[in-house]
Parts: structure tokens; sequence; C-alpha cells
């Protein structure tokens, strides 16, 4: 995702390309068949930039180097999974996530158990030497 936000008339240059399927404040989805498009003139030896300026992208809105990181990003999924790659939604398919806890061995849950335990334990010693110190220094102003 890019740093910077695009304004309301960058948001209307933008949609306004047949290239570009959704505009977000930050992001750009281009087109499947855009993508497919520009990985095939890029191996016919157009550059990225060329490829961007001759399907009417503003430059100056997208910053130059977006052309590169896309064909980039394009030509490796291409390489992956082939023209199908481009065209569906691939982003969240290969997440492990995070491990359940179902598939955790009572060994390991009893492990977890006991460090959980012993956190909370130092938290509420800290807690009892804090409310101690904080009792003596008002008997010290008294």
């Amino acid at each position: 995702m890019s740093k910077t936000y695009f304004t309301e008339e960058q948001l209307r240059l933008l949609e306004a390309n047949p290239n570009i399927l959704h505009v977000g404040a930050q992001t750009i989805t281009y087109h499947p068949d855009f993508k497919v498009k520009a990985v095939q003139e890029y191996r016919k030896g157009k550059t990225p930039y060329q490829i961007f300026a001759q399907h009417e992208f503003d430059m100056k809105i997208i910053g130059s180097d977006k052309p590169k990181k896309c064909l980039h990003r394009w030509r490796k999924t291409y390489q992956m999974y082939g023209e199908e790659g481009l065209r569906m939604e691939r982003r969240g398919l290969g997440s492990t996530g995070r491990p359940s806890s179902r598939e955790q061995t009572a060994e390991e849950k009893l492990k977890k158990a006991e460090a959980r335990i012993k956190l909370l334990e130092a938290e509420n010693d800290l807690l009892k030497k804090l409310e101690e110190l904080e009792r003596q220094a008002k008997k010290k102003k008294r």
C-alpha cells in the first residue's frame, strides 16, 4: 500500500480509466485483463512505464515507480500460476493463519497455562510492591 493518499480529483481521474477496477484512498485495483495484457507486452519488450503510459495512466498521480513494482509482482504471479493467476484474487489464499488451540496437545496446553500463571503472579507481586511504595510515600508526606 502506498504512503500517499489520492485527492478527490485524482480518484475521479483514476476511476475513469477502464483498466482500473477500484480505487481506494491509497490503493488501486487493476483490471485482470490489463494485468495479463501488461505482462504480455512486457514479454514483447516494452518497458513498464511505456505500458502504463499507453493505457492512459497519469504517472504524476500513480507515481513513476508504480509500473515497475506492479509488473514485477504480476510477472511473478504469471510465472507461478499462469494467466489464471492474474485473473483470480489470490490475496490470503496461501496464509496458514494462527495455529488453532485445538491442535495443541495436552502437554502444550499445560505449559502454556503454567507460563500464563507465572506471568500473572509476577504481575500481582509487582502491583503489591507498587501499592506498598505508594503507601510509604503518603506516610512520609504527612
